[in-house]
């Protein structure tokens, strides 16, 4: 007698239906096999617990290299976990420094520029742009795992940071606070990154969404770029708001006695040839180095004409000083005491997880792009690390910047190498040139930073978004919207607010779905996906799309029984037979809780008041040993609970089976 091995989605195999016909045929013969579910392995509660915690944690088996290793080979690959480079460095030859001299070159003619324009957002002299393009990526090159990640600021996490510390201090009337407050948040940002790292919890920064971040991004980005027109239009009194209407109404105000004829003409000027030289870069992709070298070049020409013309005399705003030498330490002026302490952990934790999340998503990209393996856990102990570092000698928050990421990857950067290259160029650019920027205008600044944050604006990313999940965009223009229109603070928050309303909405209300047969198949199916599939006279399958949970076992009782209430009255209205089982197809239930047994119970009661049977069919092996040890496989009956929906059906409903 041929029997049924397979579980719902191996029936839909041409063999697996000759079988079940087989099985249908010989049951005039006699009874049709009927597999039992089959119940786990009894585990020891420890073991189960070390399981749970070993999934959670540890789902890469970081120590698998390990095993079976001599010590002195263990001590090795400890030391290569920590430090990437040693493993890596053991086959560097003279190929791969010559792609990764070139490509470091290339960034740090984007990034000198790009440095000292992110400091002005936040509310920094402009050396301290420059001192976090230094430490911090000699920091990555030894600890990172990514190849291709270009570290230093970045706009959206410098405009973060000097909004929240101009919540709290005054840049212009007391700077050495200011100053002390970021390096203090720069600590903490480190401490919250390597934390999560060591602890493996870096699943946490995947609970803020994909289209929030899309949102947030696009948001920040014309945030960033409005307020460069302060600069870019030479205004000097500008308000310190970031809202799109506030910034709006400052332009407005100062349009007929503030703003600079000389100063518009040089940022309009080199706008249009950043853009122009980031245009030729997308059309001819072998010439990725204009748009890198195109902000070095509009600093030096815009500089050069400031110097000859003396434009500063007719009101250009110039950067004027910007201090030689390379980063003074800087543990000293950390707030490891005090009101400061407590507003600089806050601070740090917010800007250290932005930064995180950037960086992560930009080396996660790249690592895609050339197959290999980006071990996150990693990765955020080594930016941490950085940020710790960096904290201790002038810099600020830095992570991986996307613009200089890819103009990294493009240039042919074979290792971290590329990051000690244009560190290595900041040096000389501290120690040598910073007094020739003296005439560089803020005008070309601002430019610089336009033309770098457009490209967070992402709109085909806004449409694929709203193409595939409405709800995603609903959370894409919440954070979009909550930073032009109110701060980038509260954008943030109503980004992963919303991202954790999706969760909550999707564990709370999960999705039920009733079944039905495919024609010539013992395949059941969603009826509103596929309309061809026809109901089981007598019979009513509910299949439950989650686990049942406390949250969410309340919910799915009441949604089968309202399901079930509209069936009986689509029956009495055509004069049908009414339901006597009711099946529960559970293949998509991972787990379940007390208050979920409970339900089950509540559900099983309801039914027997209706004289409705309920069956059970494929209850996974969590699921199926919780309704053993809570006795409800005794209550609803062992002989009611079924391997498949097919197996339920033949049993509940023989004549069908004839039939087929």
């Amino acid at each position: 007698m041929a029997s049924v091995h397979s579980n719902d989605e191996e029936l839909e195999t041409k063999e697996m239906d000759t079988r079940s016909m087989s099985s249908s045929r010989n049951h005039s013969q006699g009874t049709p096999y009927i597999h039992k579910v089959g119940l786990p392995p009894k585990q020891k509660l420890f073991k189960e617990f070390t399981n749970t915690i070993k999934e959670t944690f540890f789902s890469d088996d970081p120590l698998r290299p390990f095993k079976h290793q001599p010590k002195s080979r263990k001590f090795i690959l400890g030391v290569q976990a920590i430090f990437p480079i040693f493993e890596w460095g053991r086959g560097y030859n003279l190929l791969k420094f010559r792609g990764d001299l070139i490509a470091g070159l290339t960034i740090a003619s984007l990034c000198i520029p790009q440095d000292i324009g992110y400091s002005k957002l936040a509310n920094l002299a402009p050396q301290y742009g420059l001192y976090s393009s230094f430490v911090p990526p000699l920091i990555y090159a030894i600890m990172g795992s990514s190849r291709d990640i270009a570290i230093g600021p970045v706009a959206v996490v410098s405009l973060l940071l000097g909004t929240l510390l101009r919540n709290e201090i005054d840049p212009t009337t007391n700077p050495v606070d200011y100053r002390r407050l970021a390096f203090t948040a720069t600590f903490f940002a480190g401490i919250t990154q390597a934390t999560l790292g060591i602890l493996r919890m870096g699943f946490l920064i995947d609970f803020l969404s994909h289209a929030a971040i899309v949102g947030f991004m696009g948001g920040a980005a014309i945030t960033i770029a409005l307020q460069q027109l302060k600069g870019f239009l030479g205004i000097k009194k500008f308000t310190k708001k970031t809202d799109v209407v506030s910034v709006m109404q400052s332009v407005f105000q100062s349009a007929h006695h503030g703003w600079n004829w000389q100063t518009m003409v040089i940022g309009a000027s080199f706008l249009t040839f950043l853009l122009f030289a980031k245009y030729i870069g997308k059309k001819k992709k072998n010439l990725f180095w204009v748009p890198a070298i195109a902000p070095l070049i509009s600093v030096i020409l815009s500089t050069f004409f400031v110097y000859i013309t003396h434009a500063e005399k007719n009101g250009v705003e110039i950067v004027r000083h910007i201090e030689k030498g390379i980063n003074p330490p800087s543990v000293n002026e950390i707030f490891f005491t005090g009101d400061y302490l407590a507003k600089g952990f806050k601070i740090g934790v917010v800007a250290g997880m932005i930064a995180l999340t950037e960086a992560i998503a930009i080396g996660r990209t790249f690592a895609t792009m050339k197959d290999y393996q980006l071990d996150g856990n990693k990765e955020m102990v080594a930016l941490g690390t950085m940020n710790i570092v960096g904290s201790m000698t002038s810099c600020y928050v830095s992570t991986g910047s996307f613009s200089r990421s890819a103009v990294n990857y493009m240039a042919g950067c074979q290792t971290a190498v590329s990051n000690i290259v244009m560190s290595c160029v900041v040096f000389l650019t501290l120690q040598f040139i910073t007094p020739l920027f003296k005439y560089t205008p803020n005008a070309i600044l601002a430019a610089i930073i336009i033309s770098a944050v457009i490209n967070l604006i992402d709109f085909q990313a806004a449409i694929l978004i709203w193409k595939i999940d409405k709800f995603d965009f609903v959370a894409c223009m919440g954070a979009f919207f909550g930073v032009i229109f109110a701060s980038v603070e509260i954008g943030l928050l109503i980004a992963v607010s919303i991202s954790f309303a999706k969760i909550l909405l999707q564990v709370t209300r999960p999705r039920t779905a009733i079944l039905g047969k495919i024609p010539n198949t013992t395949v059941y199916r969603n009826i509103q996906q596929y309309p061809e599939a026809t109901k089981v006279p007598g019979v009513m399958i509910v299949r439950v799309d989650s686990a049942i949970y406390f949250s969410n076992s309340n919910y799915i009782k009441e949604r089968i029984l309202r399901w079930l209430a509209d069936e009986e009255e689509l029956l009495k209205e055509a004069y049908l037979p009414s339901i006597e089982f009711l099946i529960v197809e559970m293949s998509p239930v991972t787990d379940i809780d007390t208050s979920g047994i409970h339900a089950l119970e509540e559900l099983h009661s309801s039914l027997r008041k209706r004289d409705i049977q309920l069956v059970l069919a494929n209850p996974g092996p969590v699921v199926i040993d919780k309704i053993h040890a809570s006795h409800v496989a005794n209550l609803i009956g062992e002989d009611r609970i079924f391997l498949t929906v097919a197996e339920a059906v033949s049993s509940c409903s023989p004549k069908l089976v004839e039939e087929a």
